[in-house]
């Protein structure tokens, strides 16, 4: 074993506490919240981009209800949601990792939260909201996206709320997923419908709002991983 590989290994025992401290810190801040709707989205998305000015629309919406909204923290699509959030002067959360190209947190979070592990910061999406809005992203978006769908498709966590935002980006996606995955049994029957498809920033606030009505009072959001 070469010295490099030797010292990174002996290093993974003090990794854990790095680890430890993230959770522990982001734990402690998202507690006091309260229920949340978590926004994932392109962060290459501009502000004349219809799907920017619907996520502004979007988060203001939520807020009004008195719903946190969170994001990753960064630009394009993440912007704007915490643009809307705090101009409805809501709770607007980052969960900011920074990337060596494109992601630096954005202004508009009032209440940021730094990672520097991609994992920590994907338990504190789902661990703390009581719905999911997917517009349209890149890789990242779609990775959130399948995690929470698989969670929720194996009972990992509740029948949240995914909406995916804007059918003309989610058609072909979901078109092959029938044709492919539900065709040949890779899926249940079923499946597919857990996801809502909406390109109507007032009825994706409804699916939230409904859901939130009938699972009761907000001491039950933050129950995925318990």
């Amino acid at each position: 074993m070469n010295n490099h590989a030797y010292g990174f290994i002996k290093e993974d025992p003090w990794r854990i506490f790095r680890i430890m401290a993230e959770f522990v810190d982001s734990f402690e801040t998202l507690s006091h919240v309260g229920p949340a709707v978590t926004i994932f989205g392109s962060a290459r998305t501009k502000p004349e981009d219809l799907y920017y000015k619907a996520s502004v629309e979007l988060a203001k919406g939520l807020a009004k209800h008195n719903l946190a909204v969170i994001t990753g923290g960064g630009p394009g699509i993440m912007e704007a949601a915490n643009r809307g959030a705090s101009k409805a002067k809501g709770r607007s959360v980052g969960l900011n990792i920074e990337l060596p190209h494109e992601q630096t947190g954005n202004r508009f979070a009032n209440i940021p939260i730094n990672f520097h592990y991609f994992f920590s910061r994907k338990v504190c999406f789902v661990k703390y909201s009581l719905g999911f809005v997917f517009m349209p992203g890149g890789f990242g978006t779609l990775d959130e996206f399948f995690e929470v769908l698989t969670l929720v498709q194996t009972e990992r966590i509740s029948r949240f709320p995914l909406i995916l935002f804007g059918s003309d980006y989610w058609r072909g996606l979901l078109n092959w997923m029938k044709a492919t995955l539900e065709k040949d049994r890779l899926i249940s029957p079923g499946d597919l419908e857990l996801v809502t498809v909406t390109d109507d920033v007032p009825t994706a606030i409804d699916v939230i709002i409904d859901y939130q009505r009938r699972i009761g009072p907000p001491e039950t959001v933050g129950a995925a991983f318990a």
